[in-house]
Formats: structure tokens, sequence, C-alpha cells
């Protein structure tokens, strides 16, 4: 049977029924050399989420999200609310980056650096194959009486689900108000910090549910990408393929019966016992699939054992399948992944050439331009300074372009600290009639050492004769 003659797999996900019910899966336990290759990424991914909020940059995080507080820092450098354009900027770049992303490698981060995926096939299902045994075990174990062994691996099995979820709440936190923060949290009475203690204990719940109970339904159900990968991937997109020109008709290999009339694939249904979500990759490319690879492994495994070449099932693109090309690098990927680094690039450029000081400067609101008996116009504005370094800086505000006067009624600091804010109120004078040759803009500097900073142009109103 031709793949695309079998659809009835695309009536419903492979987790749940077609009347709503869950399918609890029991994948195969993977081994393999992609298998071996996820570990060692996965290693990598969790020592340095699990260390990321101890490493420090020029005395700052490497990474902190403190939406409470509304600052960012990424590698060491501070991102306030005035830098909301370049969020903004590096949210696009991400949307971008991962349909290209997509087009070109399918879905290649969901099965070897997401987040979701990583811990759970390659910590918690690993807690559960070393107490509760290969997927016929779990099965069995599932299925059968309360004993006292069940009720011991399953304590176990929860127990330490939820140490687990607990030590992944407390990094996440960590992660959003800074290690220093999580650590008193940690050391005093919950009573001290109750906020902080119920957003613990809000993550725990939360991590324990994902991995313990929702599982892959969080890639199936919840996740959207899943279901957008279709509107992304093409004929030409690397994904997790079945070779079904060389695997077709599939059949079980019996002695004494010519073989020379079946494909490659003999059957054995082992690249769908190990997979996570419980599909046939031969069926063709599925929202359920994560290129986890584990289908690969097992199938090569087979191949090896039959004495046929690996490769039955494995990373490639429609396109070569059918045009019968094995190479999965074309013209198209190469121009793509261009793309991919120059956007990087663009975004590197902003965060490199943005300002280490802000000023903002705004009109009192209500006030009106006042006209003195010498003839001074005078404005009030409200002046906001941001200082985005880790140093203390010297700042001197001039007017540049035309002659006036600067006045601080609550005084000018000399200098502003490191990662600070000061508001302030600025009167500026400015006689009429060298206002009237020059018009309603003037232009602020902000001086550090000689060095100018920053600059706006603001407006300032006064009388038209």
């Amino acid at each position: 049977m031709r793949i695309e003659e079998k659809q009835d797999h695309r009536d419903n996900p492979s987790t749940i029924t077609l009347k709503g019910e869950r399918v609890w899966m029991y994948p195969k336990m993977p081994k393999g050399r992609y298998h071996n290759y996820r570990r060692m990424v996965a290693a990598f991914l969790l020592l340095t989420f699990f260390a990321g909020p101890f490493i420090k940059i020029g005395g700052q995080p490497l990474l902190l999200f403190n939406i409470f507080e509304r600052k960012f820092i990424l590698f060491g450098q501070i991102f306030w609310p005035q830098d909301t354009h370049l969020l903004i900027f590096a949210l696009l770049i991400l949307v971008v980056f991962v349909i290209l992303f997509t087009v070109v490698y399918g879905r290649a981060w969901c099965g070897w650096t997401c987040p979701q995926t990583v811990f759970m096939e390659l910590v918690f299902r690993k807690i559960e194959y070393a107490i509760e045994g290969d997927y016929n075990q779990q099965k069995k174990l599932n299925q059968g009486p309360w004993t006292t062994t069940k009720i011991w691996k399953k304590t176990l099995k929860h127990s330490l689900f939820l140490v687990m979820a607990l030590w992944v709440a407390h990094t996440f936190m960590a992660y959003l108000i800074g290690i220093d923060r999580t650590v008193e949290i940690v050391t005093q009475p919950p009573s001290e910090n109750l906020s902080g203690f119920i957003g613990i204990l809000f993550f725990t719940a939360l991590f324990y549910s994902i991995f313990a109970l929702l599982r892959e339904l969080a890639c199936t159900v919840v996740c959207p990408y899943g279901r957008l990968q279709g509107a992304m991937l093409d004929k030409k997109s690397i994904v997790v393929i079945y070779d079904w020109i060389r695997g077709e008709p599939r059949g079980r290999i019996k002695k004494d019966e010519d073989q020379s009339a079946k494909g490659d694939c003999i059957d054995c249904n082992l690249c769908v016992q190990v997979c996570p979500t419980g599909i046939d990759i031969r069926d063709g490319t599925q929202l359920e699939c994560v290129n986890c690879t584990a289908c690969i492994d097992a199938c090569d495994e087979v191949m090896d054992k039959i004495g046929k070449p690996r490769g039955l099932i494995r990373f490639d693109s429609q396109e070569s399948i059918e045009e019968n090309k094995r190479s999965v690098f074309n013209p198209r990927m190469v121009a793509y992944s261009l793309v991919l680094l120059l956007l990087l690039g663009a975004m590197g450029f902003l965060l490199k050439a943005r300002s280490d000081v802000e000023m903002k400067v705004n009109r009192v609101a209500g006030s009106m331009y006042q006209v003195q008996d010498d003839g001074m116009v005078r404005n009030m504005f409200e002046l906001e300074l941001l200082n985005k370094t880790n140093n203390d800086m010297p700042l001197e505000i001039v007017l540049t372009g035309i002659e006036g006067i600067l006045l601080f009624p609550s005084g000018l600091p000399d200098t502003l600290k490191a990662q600070d804010k000061d508001k302030m109120y600025l009167m500026i004078q400015i006689h009429r009639t060298d206002l009237l040759n020059h018009g309603e803009k003037i232009t602020l500097e902000l001086k550090n050492k000689e060095k100018t900073v920053d600059q706006v142009k603001i407006r300032f109103p006064g009388p038209k004769f």
C-alpha cells in the first residue's frame, strides 16, 4: 500500500482517540548513535541551564528575564523598557528565524534542543526506565493490581519527579528574579517572602504536571509549533523521513521465500515502538513527529541484522527520495542559512550600537510657557536619565545651537550610578529674540567627559511675535 493511499492516521492524533480519550504512550527505550548524540547535546544544555544563574559577565547574570521590574539581561547586557524597540526587533528576527529554520531543517529544534523534549525524553523518561523498566514492564505494571512492588516503584518514581520539578522551578525562578533573590527565598521562612514561596510552589506544580502527566501532549496538543510546521515544510525540507521507494512493498522475512520482490522494510514495527508520540513514520511526515531520531536508530539496528544498508529511515527531504538523491545540501539550504546568519548579525550590530546612557525629555503635563519681563521665555520639562552600564558615569547636560539657561530646581547629580535611573525637573530659559530666529526645536546633549553619549531634540514653545 502506498503512503499516499493510507490516510486514516490523519483522522486524529496518535495520542488521542476519536472519542477524545487519552492514549497513554509506552515508548520502547531508545538506543543507537543518534540517541548518543542527543544525550551529549542534552547534557550540555542541562548543564548550561542549571549553571546559568551562577554565571556572571561583568558582574551581571548571564541571563535574566525580570518581567516584574521590566529588566532583562542577555549575556551581561542590560535591557530596560527604553530598549523595547530592540526586543521587538529581536522577536521579529526570532519569528523569521523559526520559519526559515523549519523550512530548511524541519523540526530539528523540537527533537534536539526544545526544553520540553530534553527534560521529558532525556531526564524524566530515563528515571522511569530505571525504576519501572522498558515499555513492556511499564505497561504490565500500570495495568496490574496495586501490589507492594507497584506502590514502592510508583512512589519512588513520582518522588524523584517531584524533586526534579522542584529543582527546575528554583532554577527557573533564578532566571526571573536573579540567583541572589532566589537564595533569600529558599533560606528565609515562607512568611518573609510569601509571594516568592508561592511562585516556587506554582512552578513546581506546573513542571511536575507537564512531565509526569501531560507529557507528549505538550507537543501534540498544546504547542502550536507542530501544527504550524505543515504550513512551513515543503518537499525540500530536511526531516526524519522513511524511504518508501526503497522500503516498499514491505513484508516480513520468511524462510525459503524469494525476497527480491519485497522492499527493505521487514515490517518489524520497531520504529513505531520507540516513537515517544506513537506515530508510524512510514505514513509520512506528521504533526506528532518531533524529529527525535529514535526511529532512525531502531531501523538502522534492524538493517544491520538483516544485512541491508542503513538509512531506510533517515534525515532527508521528500524531493531527494523521489529523485533518488542522498545529498541533503543544496543551494537553497545554503541561501537560507546565510539569511539566518545575516539576521543574527543584524541583531548583534544593533545590540553593539545601542547607547550606554539614554536621556528622555518631556514637557510637564499641562504647563504653559512663560515670558519674563526681560524677554526670557521659560518652559518646564521632566528629565529622565538611564545608565545602562555597570559603571558610575559623570554626566553633563548642555544646550547646543542656541543660547539659553538650564536650571535644575531639584539639582543635577554629578554622577549617575551604574544601572540607575534618575528623574528630575528641568527649566529651560531662552530669550524670545533667539527663539524667533531659531524656531521651536532645540537640541539637548548629554555628555560624559566631553564625549556626547546621547542627544534629543525637543519642542520649545514660545510667542510667535
